[in-house]
């Protein structure tokens, strides 16, 4: 197993803390990657469904694409009304021009486009849309900055040239933030691929510092709820 893949199948073990640490997504952001009137939505890589209960919320009907079994049991128990199916963005298990929408979250960096772009635009209807995005924290503020460098893990790929048959990409930025406290914290950095792979005392010294932080720096120590922002980075593309 290359490396890619081994922290693409990282997940599925760590599901549990993925659900509790992971944060959801913008409105905002929404309203900007979703086509208007009630489209039939899925979401491809869905994880734990964190999207895809923020879109079932909406009204909209939404179908959830996974390949973590694990990952699946939980967005099953978050959302049980859902649809949610084994499959990948490669193999996609849904009858041709089924969808007006996929949205792919915190996930088209784990995909190989060559093969997964023609596959989206089988399960999309004419003129259907492709919508990505991802949470990156907002390093501006001195303690989420200090966060990043306790971490030390790679910024995620966020490549998001599409190509035919879609058309131009549009991009847009959409800045918020999330109130958690300090187990929250320690579950969001549990759940990120490069720590979920270290080795046990490694990833306990590195859990040790961010618990340090969150003791130390003057924006977090003694508080039980804070905030950490955000910027939710989309794309879409509509297919011509």
């Amino acid at each position: 197993m290359n490396d890619r893949a081994a922290h693409a199948n990282s997940f599925g073990p760590a599901a549990e803390t993925y659900e509790r640490g992971r944060p959801s997504y913008p409105a905002q952001a929404l309203d900007w990657l979703l086509p208007g009137g009630r489209p039939r939505v899925v979401d491809l890589g869905a994880g734990t469904g964190k999207l895809t209960r923020q879109i079932a919320e909406r009204g909209l009907p939404v179908t959830a694409v996974e390949p973590s079994a694990g990952m699946l049991d939980q967005l099953r128990l978050a959302v049980p009304e859902v649809p949610a199916v084994p499959g990948s963005a490669e193999q996609i298990p849904l009858p041709d021009a089924s969808a007006d929408a996929v949205l792919v979250a915190q996930a088209w960096h784990w995909v190989d486009p060559v093969a997964a772009v023609p596959e989206i635009a089988r399960v999309l209807s004419p003129g259907g849309r492709l919508g990505l995005l991802w949470n990156v924290r907002d390093e501006r503020a001195g303690w989420v900055r200090r966060l990043g460098e306790i971490i030390g893990s790679p910024e995620q790929d966020r490549d998001t040239r599409v190509g035919a048959p879609f058309g131009p990409v549009e991009t847009a930025t959409f800045e918020w933030t999330e109130l958690i406290g300090p187990e929250r914290l320690i579950d969001m950095v549990s759940s990120r691929s490069y720590v979920i792979l270290l080795e046990p005392d490694e990833r306990a010294a590195l859990l040790s510092e961010v618990r340090r932080l969150m003791a130390t720096h003057p924006d977090l120590v003694g508080r039980t709820e804070f905030t950490l922002p955000y910027v939710t980075e989309c794309a879409r593309a509509t297919l011509t």
